[in-house]
């Protein structure tokens, strides 16, 4: 391959147009055919320090130009060369310095084009195994097992110094089955998108985006609408659009509803909230209410005024205490004033390391929590924790790293249900890949 880039080169620069006038003020004017640097490059390209195209050749069948010199010297001057080899591309760069920065200009600005839009993402195994002595809604003893694999992709698109454009892409597998799952079809799913803009403090955001506001007790989704964020010390969160109560909501799921509601129901809900979160030495504090309205509420199961109540009025809480850097306890409590039963959820955890804000960066990171959870389902639509809405009990977990950027987390819950007071069971599994 050298020697065929050899030979290609020799001929190109042997066959360079003669040019009476070499004009240094454009990059795209011909070499001369005797000019110096021929030899020069023909003698470095013999022992391998210049190079040509990206397939070891030169196109021999044009002339070349001063900006294709000045090309060629820019990637002989990235090697570690020395004596005479040295000389010559010290020679070569001071002879095309011109061209040399402006090819330096325009690879910079395709290098920050290029980080205009920046990608990330993981894929995921989850296992799971949940265990009903008595389902709610089934009314019999169940077990529910999944193997899912997921694929995010999470780009990021620069548009000025203030504003950039995210979005969110996942895909679902149930191994088991060898088939799409969660509704993707076997396609990669749109789940967000929304313009974001950063002003000093002060961050709005337009589109599909995380619901941020009590992302654990109340949501682990997103909603449409808009979203404003402000403050420093003490941070105020502002949600006001659509939410989906079929977007993952453990209502469906899990089946804890009227009667009646698959024929009569708005899955899309009114939606508008606002949350407070700042530090008070060791604690770190937060403050929500949550306000949806839909006539599913209509139909679910613990709303008495059936028929009637369409909303959900919920108010939260919650607080992470740092004893060390190792231990902290944290405490969330919500409560929806609109429903009579299944009405309240509340979480406490005693975590030991690295539980919270979990870093996959390094490996060897890992933690361990303890936690007791009663979770009605009349409190949030889409709880992040592993127990199902409308049970209670608890749960054991450990997160560790692997290698860098690669974690697994599991997790045991044994607990009861909310209706009936039966025996509930689950294991969780996950090993994650970040890139």
């Amino acid at each position: 391959m050298r020697k065929t880039m050899v030979s290609t080169l020799t001929t190109a620069l042997v066959m360079g147009a003669a040019s009476t006038a070499f004009a240094a003020s454009n990059p795209f004017a011909d070499v001369p055919a005797d000019h110096w640097a021929y030899d020069a490059v023909a003698q470095l390209a013999d022992k391998g320090v210049i190079e040509g195209y990206g397939d070891n050749t030169f196109k021999g069948n044009r002339n070349i130009t001063r900006y294709e010199m000045a090309q060629m010297v820019a990637k002989a001057m990235t090697k570690d060369t020395s004596g005479v080899d040295k000389a010559l591309i010290d020679k070569l760069s001071a002879e095309f310095s011109e061209e040399l920065n402006n090819l330096g200009v325009r690879v910079s600005k395709l290098e920050r084009n290029a980080d205009k839009v920046q990608w990330h993402g993981m894929m995921r195994y989850d296992y799971g195994s949940v265990r009903y002595d008595h389902h709610p809604l089934r009314n019999e003893k169940t077990k529910d097992n999944e193997n899912t694999i997921t694929l995010r992709l999470e780009p990021t698109a620069e548009v000025n110094d203030h504003w950039k454009v995210k979005g969110r892409l996942d895909s679902y597998v149930e191994m088991s089955k060898d088939a799409p799952t969660y509704g993707c079809n076997g396609n990669v799913v749109l789940k967000r998108l929304w313009a974001e803009g950063l002003y000093g403090n002060t961050m709005m955001r337009f589109g599909k985006m995380p619901v941020t506001i009590d992302m654990d007790i109340m949501f682990d989704t997103q909603f449409t609408g808009a979203q404003v964020q402000f403050g420093n010390k003490l941070k105020t969160t502002i949600n006001a659009g659509r939410f989906n109560l079929n977007s993952g909501n453990q209502y469906y799921k899990y089946g804890i509803t009227q009667a009646g509601l698959a024929n009569d129901a708005d899955d899309t809900a009114s939606y508008q909230a606002i949350g407070f979160t700042g530090w008070l030495g060791k604690l770190n504090a937060g403050l929500g209410y949550h306000h949806l309205s839909s006539n599913d509420f209509h139909y679910m199961l613990g709303y008495d005024k059936m028929g009637k109540e369409d909303e959900m009025n919920t108010l939260t809480a919650k607080g992470t205490y740092h004893f060390d850097k190792n231990i902290a306890l944290q405490g969330n409590y919500g409560q929806n004033f609109s429903a009579d039963d299944y009405n309240k959820s509340a979480s406490i955890v005693l975590g030991y390391k690295e539980f919270e804000n979990f870093d996959t960066t390094n490996a060897g990171q890992w933690g361990i929590a303890l936690a007791y959870r009663h979770i009605g389902q009349n409190v949030g639509p889409t709880p992040t924790y592993t127990l199902d809405a409308g049970t209670k009990g608890w749960e054991l977990s450990y997160l560790g790293n692997i290698m860098p950027h690669t974690y697994i987390w599991l997790k045991g819950v044994t607990g009861k249900t909310l209706i009936g007071d039966k025996d509930y069971k689950e294991l969780f599994g996950r090993i994650e890949w970040q890139f």
